[in-house]
Formats: structure tokens, C-alpha cells, sequence
């Protein structure tokens, strides 16, 4: 989708919207705003529940930070799942319990778990500014470079960083807080299908038109493409310079109030 083809949330076409399953999402700056959830982004959440859609998170955060999230309410968010470290990992609850599945063996991830250390002394000794996310004692299966989070990474590093990486034979990509890299063939999409298929037992490749995906910035543009329905929320803007794929559709407002009005607008299509 180009950038001159992106039409307002408004125009999403109520027909579609009725026959939609479920929603998925990005987290920080789509659910969150400033760090945290916000009043209407929650209450969109209950109000999907409600209205019997399936609500998935699937974000670059680590295995550790999504655990809270991933509990039932009112410990955690009302999700079905979280799907973690674009594609890795999987959180959801079953019969009560939190389960953690992974998509790499036990032998992958140990060995990535060298390469991952390797890769990330180098990103620091070899970056100028660089610095470890916050977040990386959860991580168990990529590493994350904080660039607008906590710290400052202008540009040209954020761009050598990312370059580094994929010299390492690293798959990476930048959210609107993090560079993430990983080894591995997964994905936020290849992550989607995979929780689609195991919770709910549906093939996400065959109905993509009766999914939402909700975004924000450049590591969504897998998202953006696949999914008919997917919209930005308004900070995407940020990114305009970096896209090369559009969602289909824009919100009006930023982050938590961006989805906030995508889901007011879904609903109010299906009657709900």
C-alpha cells in the first residue's frame, strides 16, 4: 500500500468490518501511550471481549515484560494471548494457568543465546550511543538496542546498528522504542498465524480480510501488507520518511486513543 492510497479510518467499510474475528495489535505506542496503558485503550480492549472478538498483542517486547500482560484480568490485560519477541514467543493463559510455548527448540535457543551475546558486544563496543533496552533481562531470544525509549540514538546509528545485524546473519527491525535482531525465520506474521492456528484453531492465510491489524511503525509494514484491514494509528506519521508499506487504513488520533478509535469504530459497525 502507498502512502497516496492510505484512506481515513472512516472510510473502513462497515460490510467487512461485520465479518471480522478479531483484532491484532502492536503494543507500545498502538496500545500504549507514554509507557503505559491508557484509560480508553483498556476499555477498548473489555469492550472487544465483550463483544466476542479475539484480541492478540503481538510485539517485539521480551518474554519477561509480557508476562504480567499475559495473565487474566484483573492481574493482567483482557487478551487472548501475547505473541512476544516478533514472532518467538507465545503467552496465554489455558485452564487458569499462564503457558509459555516457544517457536525455536530448546538446542536453537541455546545456541542462539551465544551468537545473540556476541552480537550484542559488538553492537555496543561498535555504536556509538548504543545501549542495551531495559528490558533485555527478559529476553530469550533476539536483543534490543534502545533508540527512543530511554535513550537518544540519532539516525545514522540507529541505521549502522541495524546494518551490523544483518552482518551477523540477524534478521532486524525498528519499532517506534527498539531495534530488535534475531536469528531465526520468525516474524510478527509467522507469529499470528501460529497463535491463530493453536488457540483458536483457524487458518489466519485464508481469512486475512476477516482480521484487523493494529500498528505503528516501520516493523509493522509485514503486518500492514498482509492484512486488508490494517490501520496505523496517527504517530505512524513519525515513520513517514521509513515506510515503504502503508497500512490501508489511518486513525485519527495517537497511540492508545488511535486504537481506541479503531475499536469504537469496529464495533459500531458490527451493531455491538
Amino acid at each position: 500500500m502507498n502512502r497516496d492510497r492510505v484512506q481515513p479510518l472512516s472510510a473502513m467499510p462497515a460490510a467487512e468490518l461485520k465479518g471480522v474475528r478479531g483484532v491484532l495489535t502492536d503494543i507500545d505506542d498502538t496500545l500504549t501511550t507514554d509507557g503505559a496503558i491508557t484509560a480508553d485503550a483498556l476499555a477498548a480492549l473489555v469492550q472487544l471481549r465483550a463483544a466476542g472478538l479475539h484480541v492478540v498483542a503481538i510485539t517485539g517486547r521480551p518474554m519477561g515484560w509480557s508476562e504480567p500482560f499475559a495473565r487474566p484480568p484483573p492481574q493482567g490485560w483482557p487478551l487472548d494471548a501475547i505473541v512476544a519477541e516478533n514472532g518467538a514467543v507465545a503467552l496465554f493463559c489455558e485452564s487458569g494457568t499462564l503457558r509459555t510455548e516457544f517457536a525455536q527448540s530448546v538446542d536453537v535457543r541455546a545456541t542462539n543465546a551465544q551468537r545473540l551475546q556476541h552480537v550484542a558486544q559488538r553492537l555496543l563496543c561498535e555504536v556509538p550511543g548504543a545501549r542495551l533496552a531495559r528490558d533485555s533481562a527478559g529476553r530469550v531470544t533476539d536483543i534490543a538496542i534502545d533508540h527512543s525509549e530511554f535513550t537518544q540514538l540519532p539516525p545514522a546509528q540507529i541505521e549502522h546498528a541495524v546494518a551490523l545485524m544483518r552482518a551477523e546473519g540477524m534478521t532486524a527491525t525498528v519499532s517506534s522504542i527498539h531495534i530488535n535482531g534475531w536469528f531465526g525465520d520468525h516474524t510478527k506474521l509467522s507469529g499470528a498465524r501460529w497463535i491463530v492456528q493453536r488457540l483458536f484453531g483457524r487458518e489466519l492465510e485464508t481469512e486475512s480480510g476477516r482480521w484487523v491489524y493494529v500498528g505503528d511503525s516501520t516493523n509493522d509494514q509485514l503486518m500492514f501488507c498482509h492484512f486488508p484491514l490494517s490501520v496505523g494509528v496517527a504517530n505512524l506519521l513519525r515513520f513517514e520518511r521509513e515506510l515503504q508499506v502503508w497500512p490501508a487504513y489511518l486513525a485519527q488520533h495517537e497511540r492508545g486513543a488511535g486504537f481506541a478509535d479503531v475499536v469504537r469504530h469496529l464495533l459500531q459497525a458490527r451493531g455491538a
